[in-house]
């Protein structure tokens, strides 16, 4: 029996879920090589504390980053319990079907720790990664709603078991993989055909921004790797230097003074989100959006709705799509009860207007930048 051969978009789908396995192995690494730094960066930071009489200045530079630092693990053990403390909801609730694969079940600190850098840590703790106003914890469980727990065999079930657990997040990062059950509300070969067209092109899109998020991650890894060999060699000659800053040579002295420096640098590393995986239209898109004073679209719909504007915008970002292509996939999307619920919209409320204001809303941003 010949094996149906794939559709264009069932490839292009593929693809883009290859290069999120590919992403999520390349995430559980950084974690891995964080989780190193922050020890080499705990035992340096306990020999600081140790020395007496260290100048003020260099003494704030270095509690500055111990506070940092702190800070990113504090981050990275809350998405760990988040995350697991949402999956038992949602199994004790009946939310996680049965096709879900075991990735599901437990999230380590490694995997946490990634995540924590991946999406970013300001250094007062909260998060860089800004969407809709979420912390990194909800873009984190959106993440793997959407991309991470795909991989563990559950795909589409995954998806929708978080989708409620990580709000409108999860949607603007799950993208193709969720919609692409749209297609089944259409019985008309040419709407559907013009429907994959679209699915394909997000799918294409995406696949680049994966790709791209790769080498970033993979840059992000070999520095880490390199901050961490240089804090070590920095561990085994400040042993020797002795405890009282005022009796050490002057050229000990001028090498401490670096080694507050390298672990500035390296602290940045734990914190630093990567670019690639970020969402491209963020709230504070959204913000100069309704500043602008010659917007068509309605003020209310745009506040109303801002968190689903945002999380369209972010799925139809770059996507050219005409007034025909516009209006299938906005009557697709009305038609998906999962994406209605998790957006806490009726079918009713989710007219054409909100659909025409998320196009305003990224026009404006592509006439900005």
């Amino acid at each position: 029996m010949h094996k149906k051969k794939k559709s264009v978009l069932q490839q292009a789908q593929d693809e883009a879920q290859n290069a999120i396995n590919k992403t999520n192995e390349k995430i559980e690494e950084l974690g891995d090589k964080t989780g190193n730094l922050y020890e080499e960066l705990t035992e340096i930071q306990s020999l600081f504390d140790n020395i007496r009489n260290v100048p003020s200045e260099n003494r704030i530079k270095y509690e500055e980053v111990k506070r940092i630092r702190l800070n990113w693990k504090q981050q990275a053990e809350k998405i760990e319990k988040d995350y697991n403390d949402a999956v038992n909801k949602s199994m004790g609730a009946g939310v996680v079907g049965t096709g879900v694969g075991f990735a599901v079940f437990a999230m380590g600190p490694t995997a946490a720790m990634g995540i924590a850098t991946t999406f970013g840590v300001a250094s007062t703790g909260t998060a860089i990664s800004t969407l809709s106003g979420a912390a990194a914890t909800n873009a984190a469980l959106a993440w793997l709603g959407g991309g991470a727990l795909a991989t563990g065999g559950g795909g589409m079930v995954a998806g929708e078991a978080f989708l409620a657990l990580a709000g409108p997040v999860g949607w603007t990062i799950a993208g193709v993989a969720l919609l692409g059950s749209a297609l089944a509300f259409w019985n008309n070969r040419t709407n559907k055909k013009h429907l994959e067209s679209v699915f394909t092109m997000i799918s294409q899109r995406d696949i680049k921004s994966y790709n791209l998020a790769i080498v970033e991650l993979n840059e992000r890894i070999s520095r880490i790797i390199d901050e961490s060999s240089k804090l070590k060699n920095a561990i085994s000659e400040i042993m020797t230097f002795g405890q009282d800053y005022k009796v050490m040579s002057e050229e000990q002295q001028y090498k401490l003074g670096s080694y507050v420096n390298l672990m500035l640098s390296s602290t940045q590393l734990l914190v630093n989100p990567i670019k690639g995986i970020q969402p491209k239209y963020t709230q504070e898109d959204m913000n100069k959006f309704l500043a602008w004073n010659e917007r068509n679209a309605n003020t209310d719909t745009c506040y109303k709705y801002q968190d689903m504007i945002i999380m369209l915008a972010n799925f139809i970002y770059k996507i050219e799509l005409n007034d025909r292509d516009k209006k299938l996939l906005w009557k697709s999307l009305r038609k998906n009860k999962d994406m209605l619920k998790s957006m806490d919209i009726s079918k009713k409320e989710f007219d054409m207007a909100i659909f025409d204001a998320v196009y305003e809303a990224l026009d404006y941003k592509y006439s900005v930048n």
